[in-house]
C-alpha cells in the first residue's frame, strides 16, 4: 500500500512539472500580418526585389503560412487606385503597411495615422512632406530613401564613356514624379558639361510608351537615359527593354532590374538590399519600436551592373574602362 501510495506521489508531482511544458506546446503560434502596396503590375514571376524582402523577413523568423501573411495589393500604374487599396489594408488591420513611391506613400499616408508605414523606397520624404527630418521623422512613416541628385550625371558620363562618338541622347521620364524636375537639371547640366545635346520626351501614361519611343527615334537620338518611376514603370521593365532593343538604342536605367529583363546598363543602389533593409524596419515595428524614433536610412553604394548579351545584340563593344568599374558583368 505505502509502495503504492509512493507511486502515486511520483506521478503527480511528475505531472505538476510537466503540464506547463504541454501547455507552453499548445500556445497558438503569433501570426503577424503586414501590408505591401504597390503602384506598378503584379509580376508574372517573383522579382529579385520582391524575394529579397521575402528572404529578409525569412531571416529574421518571419515564415508566410507560419506566423507570416503578407497582403499585397497593386494600382496596376493606376494611381488613382491607390487610397482605396490603401484603406482595403487598413480595414484588414494590417500591423504595417510596406510602400514604395511617392503616390503610393501618400495614399497609405491619409488612410492611416496610427498604424505603421515603412517606405521601401522614396526620393525625398522630407521635401514630399512625409516626414520631419530623416533623423527624427516623426509620426507613423519611416523607412529608406535616396536623394541621389547626382546620379542622372553619373550615369549620362557612364553612357557616353560607352558611346564616345554619340552627341544625342534621349531622355524618359514622367515629369509627374517628384525627383523628375531635379533630375533633369543634373542631366541637363551635365550634358552641357560632355558636350551632348538632350531630347526629353515625357512619358505620362504607360500606353503612352510606343508613342513615347516614335518620338524617340525620329529625332535621331543615339542612346537613352531612362528616368524610371515607380508608380508609371514597374511592370514596363520588359516592354521598356525590348522598345530599346527594337530601336537599337543602348539605354542607361537606374535600376538593375531592367538589365535583368535585358537591358544595357544601370547605375544606383542596389533595390533588393533596400528591400532588405525595408525587411528589418518591418522587425523592429512589431518587436515594439515606434517609426517616429527610427532614423530613415539612405544607401551608400550604389553598382553599375553591364549587360554583354545586350551589347552584343547591339554591336556594340564595351570599352575597358567602362568594364573597369563595373561591380557585376552579366554574360
Amino acid at each position: 500500500m505505502r509502495r503504492t501510495t509512493v507511486g502515486l506521489s511520483i506521478i503527480l508531482a511528475l505531472s505538476i512539472l510537466v503540464a506547463p511544458v504541454v501547455a507552453a506546446a499548445q500556445q497558438p503560434t503569433k501570426v503577424y500580418r503586414i501590408g505591401r502596396l504597390s503602384p506598378g503590375l503584379p509580376p508574372s514571376q517573383p522579382s529579385p526585389s520582391m524575394e529579397a524582402f521575402r528572404q529578409g523577413l525569412r531571416d529574421l523568423g518571419y515564415v508566410e503560412g507560419q506566423n507570416l501573411v503578407i497582403e499585397w495589393r497593386w494600382a496596376e500604374g493606376r494611381e488613382e487606385r491607390l487610397p482605396d487599396l490603401a484603406a482595403e489594408l487598413v480595414r484588414l488591420q494590417v500591423q504595417v503597411i510596406v510602400v514604395g513611391g511617392g503616390a503610393a506613400i501618400r495614399a497609405a499616408q491619409y488612410a492611416t495615422s496610427t498604424i505603421p508605414i515603412v517606405m521601401a523606397a522614396n526620393y525625398d520624404p522630407v521635401g514630399e512632406g512625409f516626414i520631419a527630418s530623416l533623423a527624427r521623422p516623426g509620426g507613423n512613416i519611416t523607412g529608406l530613401s535616396w536623394l541621389g541628385a547626382e546620379l542622372p550625371g553619373k550615369r549620362l558620363e557612364l553612357l557616353k564613356e560607352t558611346l564616345p562618338q554619340s552627341t544625342r541622347i534621349a531622355v524618359l521620364g514622367n515629369p509627374a514624379f517628384a525627383a523628375y524636375e531635379t533630375w533633369r537639371h543634373s542631366l541637363t547640366a551635365a550634358a552641357q558639361a560632355l558636350g551632348l545635346h538632350l531630347h526629353v520626351v515625357e512619358l505620362h501614361r504607360a500606353d503612352e510608351l510606343d508613342s513615347a519611343f516614335a518620338a524617340i527615334t525620329s529625332a535621331g537620338a543615339e542612346a537613352l537615359i531612362v528616368l524610371a518611376d515607380p508608380a508609371l514603370m514597374d511592370g514596363l521593365h520588359a516592354r521598356i527593354v525590348d522598345l530599346a532593343a527594337r530601336n537599337r538604342l543602348p539605354a542607361m536605367y537606374d535600376w538593375r532590374a531592367y538589365v535583368d529583363a535585358g537591358g544595357l546598363m544601370s547605375y544606383g543602389p542596389s533595390m533588393p538590399d533596400m528591400q532588405r533593409r525595408a525587411a528589418s524596419y518591418v522587425d523592429k515595428i512589431l518587436q515594439g519600436a515606434k517609426p517616429a524614433d527610427l532614423p530613415i536610412e539612405q544607401p551608400t553604394t550604389f553598382h553599375l551592373v553591364i549587360n554583354l548579351k545586350a551589347a552584343k545584340a547591339l554591336g556594340l563593344t564595351m570599352p575597358p574602362t567602362v568594364l573597369f568599374q563595373a561591380n557585376e558583368v552579366l554574360q
